[in-house]
């Protein structure tokens, strides 16, 4: 895991001290090592920051060449079973200088160029020069675990791991309006943008080439689910248990390999408890597992998880987290990210990465991505029972209640009432309205109104929903596909990349030097589970059964049967007396909120009035609110973004 920097510039040599610049904003991605590599003409650099995980030797710093073809290359991330690929390689001919992982993709790209991509597994991002042709290739792994952005200026490219890097190689720091606007509205965007403007990400499962003439995107890989004309998966359900038993067996072993220590994230969740009890045959020694754990008891998962760790022997490290911690961290954890906040979980995971870090680790097996493959979020099941019944059916208002009163925590993610207006486009493509995706339209209206006039006007008629799904492959993707499989799809590639992988995992956890490894989200597994049908993901009810019924063996009774519990932290308006609301509360009544923008500072002043009216209910579903201008009113601070 690491950081790195590239710059293409064909019209005017490359500083030296720009790339250097670049490079040393990423140190907390790598600080055991720091490399640059420039072209004879300056017309390409590359800046490597290294965290070493294997071969932890001088010998594997990058940028990694291969002198005779002329290639260099910063790599970010792990090829698992790479090992495999060495040995092939090595019949070939090729000789290996070190015993790194990355080394593999110099004569990967020798024999295969871009196809290369094909052969490697894993989380990914990395940057390749091939001076010969002179172009640059560069790409990101299948579910954007590994982030990488880009910015163009006139015929220069930029690329980094982090957007930081591309504000000190010159890139300026101005608010992106549409996606500001989208992700007020809805709540998502698709992966390519961010909130700044003229900066992109490339996309999970593409790669970039440029040129000195052009600069484009390829797709590589994506889900395929299948349609819901096609043959369904005949194996008796036991079968498929036993083969994703055997691939996560599979994919978790992979991500033990490493020469320092793994340890595990551990929540109460059957995903985490899963990996960690998994990891505990497989290790010589049980992996220290880290756990965090809230002050209010509706949010706390610490006694599931100590149970857990005692049933897999593991050394257990519980981290307090109260809403002091969340006040005193919020501008850290937020700078490490550069997007918004919408709950305090980010913070939380923030410090939780602190913790590992300074109990001496460089490495954590996580659970994220469980809930895409194997459908756990509540909005899901909720899209499985409207299909199942008629929207008049008195059994489907009675499931949907129940739906709704087993999970309080996840209420702003669920809809109720009439579906609005607005979601006529997604309808009218998809055929039905992902519930995920109708919960914020139900805010839309009531959200507009603390838009300064001059914004609101601006985006008056845009269709935020219509904008959101154009940029998918609708027919080749989404169309006929099982409305579970369509959220599960739409939500894999805008939610997961853009939040929970990001906020929730790399940004996280690298801001403390410490590697996130994801079983779940090995492509090998994915590719398994997406062709499985959705009555064995979604069972009578129970959502994630496939998983729960391949990790029986491996963890307690207690976490599997208990229902999904998404990681949340207690609001910050739960309590008017808590410090972490104060920090809410002083930060958009002081005169940095004038400051932004977009906003109209007044009507934001008269909800934080209101907010002591309030129920505990109706504070839980303004609490991501709050935290999204209190964002907003920070970054501008922070990355003195302009307008």
């Amino acid at each position: 895991m690491c950081g790195i920097v590239a710059l293409y510039s064909p019209e005017r040599p490359i500083e030296p001290g720009l790339l250097e610049r670049a490079t040393a904003t990423l140190a907390h991605r790598g600080p055991d090592g720091r490399g640059h590599w420039l072209s004879a003409g300056r017309d390409v650099g590359l800046g490597h920051c290294r965290l070493a995980l294997l071969d932890l030797t001088a010998t594997a710093g990058q940028p990694m060449a291969d002198a005779a073809a002329g290639v260099h290359v910063v790599v970010n991330g792990e090829f698992y079973d790479f090992e495999r690929i060495r040995d092939e390689l090595q019949r070939e001919g090729h000789r290996f200088r070190t015993r790194s992982d990355s080394e593999i993709l110099l004569p990967l790209y020798r024999r295969h160029g871009v196809a290369a991509l094909a052969r490697l597994r894993g989380e990914f991002a990395f940057v390749l020069w091939d001076a010969p042709n002179r172009r640059l290739f560069a790409a990101r792994d299948r579910f954007g675990i590994k982030p990488l952005f880009y910015a163009r200026i006139g015929r220069q490219l930029f690329l980094a791991s982090e957007i930081k890097a591309l504000l000190a190689a010159g890139v300026p720091a101005e608010w992106d309006g549409e996606v500001v606007h989208q992700l007020h509205s809805i709540w998502a965007h698709p992966p390519g943008r961010t909130l700044f403007r003229n900066v992109f990400q490339v996309p999970p499962g593409h790669y970039l080439l440029a040129t000195d003439e052009s600069c484009e995107l390829v797709r590589y890989w994506d889900f395929d689910f299948p349609r819901e004309t096609a043959p369904e998966e005949t194996l008796p359900v036991a079968e498929q248990v036993a083969r994703v038993r055997e691939k996560l067996h599979e994919a978790v072993r992979l991500r033990l390999r490493a020469d320092v220590p793994v340890g595990c994230y551990l929540s109460g969740g059957i995903d985490s408890c899963a990996a960690l009890g998994i990891a505990a045959r497989y290790s010589r020694v049980p992996p220290h597992a880290f756990t965090l754990s809230f002050d209010d008891p509706a949010y706390d998962e610490i006694r599931v998880a100590e149970e857990m760790a005692r049933h897999a022997g593991a050394p257990f490290h519980p981290i307090e987290v109260r809403s002091a911690d969340f006040a005193a961290h919020f501008d850290r954890a937020l700078q490490s990210g550069e997007t918004l906040i919408y709950n305090a979980s980010v913070v939380a995971k923030h410090l939780l990465s602190r913790h590992v870090r300074d109990a001496g680790h460089k490495v954590v097996l996580t659970g994220e991505g469980a809930d895409e493959v194997f459908a756990g979020y509540a909005p899901f099941r909720q899209d499985l029972l409207r299909h199942r019944h008629a929207p008049d059916d008195p059994e489907l208002a009675r499931q949907l209640a129940a739906l709704h009163a087993k999970n309080r925590i996840s209420l702003g993610s669920l809809p109720t009432g009439a579906p609005h207006p607005a979601l006529a486009s997604l309808r009218a493509a998809l055929g039905s309205v992902p519930a995920f995706l109708e919960a914020p339209a139900q805010y839309l209206d009531a959200g507009r109104k603390f838009f300064h006039s001059e914004f609101r006007e601006r985006f008056r008629d845009r269709d935020v929903f219509g904008d959101f799904i154009r940029a998918f492959d609708v027919a080749g993707q989404l169309a006929g596909r099982h409305p579970v499989n369509q959220s599960l799809y739409l939500w894999s590639r805008s939610l997961l990349p853009n939040y929970l992988l990001s906020q929730l995992g790399d940004r996280m956890e690298m801001a403390h030097s410490v590697e996130g490894r994801l079983p779940f989200l090995d492509h090998e597994l994915v590719e398994l589970v997406t062709r499985l049908p959705v009555s064995v993901k979604i069972k009578d009810g129970t959502e994630k059964y496939l998983l729960r019924e391949a990790v029986r063996d491996v963890v307690t009774d207690t976490v599997y049967r208990r229902q999904k519990h998404p990681f949340m932290a207690p609001p910050a308006a739960g309590t008017m007396e808590s410090p972490f609301f104060r920090l809410v509360n002083e930060t958009l009544r002081d005169g940095a909120l004038k400051e932004v923008p977009f906003y109209d500072a007044d009507e934001i002043r008269r909800l934080l009035d209101l907010l002591p009216t309030m129920d505990a209910l109706t504070r839980q579903r303004v609490d991501p609110l709050l935290m999204t201008f209190l964002s907003v009113t920070r970054l501008q601070t922070i990355f003195r973004i302009g307008g």
